[in-house]
């Protein structure tokens, strides 16, 4: 059994060195680094991303797995090649090690004129980075004596509906791209290979660091500063990346006259005055707000393979709401409600949410989800959606009226709660709380529906908790961004 040297390239670690060889030198000299610690977001992806790959091997029938743990590189390389001589018609995680390099293909299946390659993807198209994994596949497995005659990228069908409305998946043929970009594979891994074997490289920061997606150690090589224009409202990495390209690396860079947004604008006056900038408008904004108020706020689940009629994939379906509302007396009433169990969730949730917020005059959200999630609703409970259209008709958008007439130097760019709350209202923050990320909650939610078998007692009452708390937060959070806005104003 031919030995595999410990510092060796990857089809993950290849990818990586593509898109930064700073980001690969991290990858592989700081494998513990904690910048590359999976959070729980991260681990849901990789469960999903397996949950995909475990259904598209159905599509193979008679296909020989590679079942040895990840680790044990050399016994899966020789179980492949095993596999390969017994004649097997597709191989599921077959691994193969040449030019210093290591893969594991999703998919290996036999043809009459040789093998086709199919790397089998979670996302819901075909996307240009998808070449960069099929091509050093090709690149190995051709260095390692095989004949792959074609390569193709398998990914989940957006059309298909749950239960059973079209194929889950969608079979792209690339064939053609991945021989395109084979030529430029060998000579890549050799500059990856001469990087990994000396210092940390000196690369400059760019619009790289955010594409295709952005590095988790853009904190170590961007600056930190409020006045980097990186955190101009709008911009995003790749833009900033195109002002610093023509030597501008400072919001207060730039001239008081620059093209910009109004809220950028906001931004840069309130950057060079130190001071934060209110509209003379708010006043006139938030004359609609002059009535009894609810607040609403919803939490999705999101999941790669669909779980409930009508689904496709990663759409969002509502499964928590926080409502508090206006008592009359100076005072707040909350109500609440969080799915419990795998079935469908949504009718229960749009019962209890059109009872909740009967009363009310007006419902306050922020940003324009909440306005989606209820026209989904209309949808999906099909007998309540008079109810709803009412619902939505009463939906009044906090988000905007902040962003066209407020803007606070911690805001730092941002109009998300999670920066707006703290800069205007210090007093209240997510920082007592266990969850204080959407992102978190929708995977706490989906953990608790359909992995509660597996919790014990103990851990679904506190996810169930945290859950709520998060969720209440969010509310209580607009009802008094609300009253500090109205002081603004005055």
């Amino acid at each position: 059994m031919t030995a595999i040297p410990k510092l060796r390239l990857s089809k993950s670690r290849f990818t990586t060195g593509v898109q930064c060889h700073r980001y690969l030198w991290w990858k592989v000299h700081e494998p513990n680094a904690e910048e590359l610690q999976p959070d729980i977001v991260l681990r849901d992806r990789f469960y999903q991303g397996s949950q995909v790959g475990a259904l598209a091997t159905e599509h193979f029938p008679g296909g020989t797995p590679i079942a040895l743990p990840f680790y044990e590189v050399e016994e899966r390389v020789e179980a492949t090649r095993k596999a390969l001589d017994e004649g097997a018609p597709s191989i599921f995680e077959a691994a193969f090690f040449a030019d210093t390099t290591y893969v594991a293909v999703d998919v290996l299946e036999r043809l009459d004129d040789g093998f086709r390659l199919i790397e089998v993807k979670s996302s819901s198209s075909q996307k240009d980075e998808h070449i960069l994994d099929a091509a050093v596949q090709k690149h190995v497995l051709t260095s390692s004596g095989l004949d792959v005659v074609a390569c193709e990228i398998m990914h989940l069908n957006k059309e298909f509906r749950h239960p059973d409305q079209g194929a889950l998946f969608v079979r792209t043929d690339v064939t053609t791209p991945v021989d395109e970009y084979l030529s430029r594979v060998e000579p890549e891994i050799r500059a990856q290979l001469a990087i990994l074997d000396g210092k940390l490289p000196d690369i400059a920061i760019g619009s790289h660091c955010f594409e295709p997606r952005e590095c988790p150690f853009v904190g170590r090589c961007w600056p930190d500063s409020p006045d980097h224009i990186i955190k101009l409202y709008n911009v995003g990495g790749v833009k900033a990346a195109q002002y610093m390209d023509r030597g501008v690396h400072w919001i207060s860079d730039l001239p008081d006259d620059a093209k910009l947004p109004h809220a950028a604008q906001r931004q840069l006056r309130s950057i060079k005055t130190g001071q934060v900038i209110v509209e003379r408008g708010l006043a006139k904004a938030l004359e609609p707000f002059d009535v009894r108020l609810g607040h609403l706020d919803f939490e999705t689940i999101q999941r790669a393979v669909p779980v409930w009629d009508g689904l496709g994939p990663w759409h969002q379906a509502a499964a928590q709401f926080s409502y508090h509302q206006e008592d009359g007396t100076g005072g707040f009433t909350h109500a609440e409600h969080l799915a419990e169990g795998p079935r469908d969730a949504r009718p229960a949730l749009a019962r209890a949410m059109i009872e909740a917020t009967a009363d009310a005059e007006r419902v306050v959200h922020y940003s324009p989800f909440e306005k989606t999630r209820i026209k989904n609703l209309q949808q999906v409970v099909p007998e309540l959606a008079a109810e709803l259209k009412q619902l939505e008709s009463k939906l009044i958008d906090l988000l905007p009226v902040i962003r066209n007439n407020v803007y606070h130097p911690e805001f730092q760019g941002r109009f998300s709660l999670k920066y707006v709350l703290p800069a205007l209202v210090p007093e209240l923050t997510y920082d007592d709380l266990v969850i204080v990320d959407g992102m978190v909650a929708s995977v706490e939610i989906a953990r608790l529906l359909f992995v509660a078998g597996k919790l014990s007692p103990e851990q679904h009452e506190r996810t169930r908790h945290d859950l709520l708390e998060y969720c209440k937060r969010d509310t209580w959070a607009t009802v008094k961004v609300l009253e500090k806005l109205r002081e603004l104003a005055r």
